[in-house]
């Protein structure tokens, strides 16, 4: 079986001073922390996340705080500040996204449920890593038929690390509709953050959403796994240089979430980094397949 490593990383100049860029982020209402926000630099590979008490610490180079830092975190409207005046004020206030929610009549009379991108354990190979910034990695899901359809279950599969020591590591779900024009990631169908807990023992994660009644956008949807840098999640990896043959020590967080190879040309892969999104294309040797993070997702069909 083929293995593969995708690991973002960015490369820093080791002579670069660096400074400690720290602060919390709140909610501009009630004044809360806000946990698990992501802050990633502009147009660099260079990120973090807020800890569960709306915390973050990160030490960037110095030139880092002429750039901009876009905020996000699900259920508020995004932010761009100056890292300058974040590095001064410590503080950054976010404002909650008021959502248009559509009327949901959700029959009680379902037929039978469909599984999208069915998993097998011999079909998976290794998959995503992070090291530099909190991703999102999403995979989109077509909805083909006429038969209104809901959410039921989404399942994402992991790989153990063994360099990471602790029994679990957390990630966030996120849920986008399609953007008419460019088939992107758009606007989250979710209302609230759901932050999953996945047991490192085990091969996959899955969460029942069925009493969220989402109902599957005509376009189709995009399941997202998205990456927490908190210190729960944070190991470290040592390997060699391939120039230098020295041991080079690397930042990582958890978790490592699985590839498979398809043949089915629906399914899509992009990856939202540095404020926007991409396509992410890699081909299997043959070029006859596409290789996508190895998520499931179950609906139910409205009879």
């Amino acid at each position: 079986m083929r293995k593969f490593w995708y690991i973002f990383l960015l490369a820093i100049p080791l002579n670069a001073q660096e400074v400690l860029l720290e602060g919390s982020v709140m909610d501009s209402r009630s004044k809360d922390p806000i946990p698990y926000v992501n802050l990633s630099f502009l147009n660099t590979l260079k990120g973090t996340s807020t800890d569960e008490e709306g915390k973050f610490f990160i030490d960037i180079p110095t030139p880092y705080l002429e750039k901009q830092v876009h905020i996000s975190s699900l259920g508020y409207k995004d932010t761009i500040v100056n890292a300058q005046k974040l590095y001064k004020e410590k503080k950054i206030f976010l404002v909650e996204e008021s959502f248009e929610l559509d009327e949901v009549v959700v029959s009680e009379n379902f037929g039978n449920a469909d599984v999208l991108n069915p998993i097998t354990s011999y079909s998976l190979t290794s998959g995503f890593s992070s090291s530099a910034t909190p991703w999102v990695v999403a995979l989109y899901f077509p909805n083909i038929g006429a038969q209104k359809k809901y959410m039921h279950t989404v399942t994402v599969f992991l790989k153990k690390d063994i360099n990471f020591k602790r029994d679990a590591a957390k990630f966030r779900l996120r849920m986008y509709d399609v953007a008419p024009g460019t088939k992107k990631p758009n606007k989250d169908l979710l209302r609230k953050s759901i932050v999953l807990e996945a047991n490192m023992e085990q091969e996959y994660v899955s969460i029942d959403l069925s009493s969220l009644q989402i109902k599957i956008p005509k376009e189709g949807i995009y399941i997202g796994i998205e990456w927490l840098f908190v210190p729960y999640n944070w190991y470290k990896t040592t390997s060699k240089d391939p120039l230098t043959n020295k041991a080079v020590v690397e930042d990582r967080f958890a978790p490592t979430f699985r590839g498979v190879y398809t043949k089915n040309q629906n399914y899509k892969a992009m990856v939202y980094g540095m404020g926007e999104w991409t396509n992410f294309s890699v081909k299997s040797k043959d070029m006859t397949q596409n290789f996508i993070p190895a998520i499931s997702l179950k609906l139910l069909k409205d009879h």
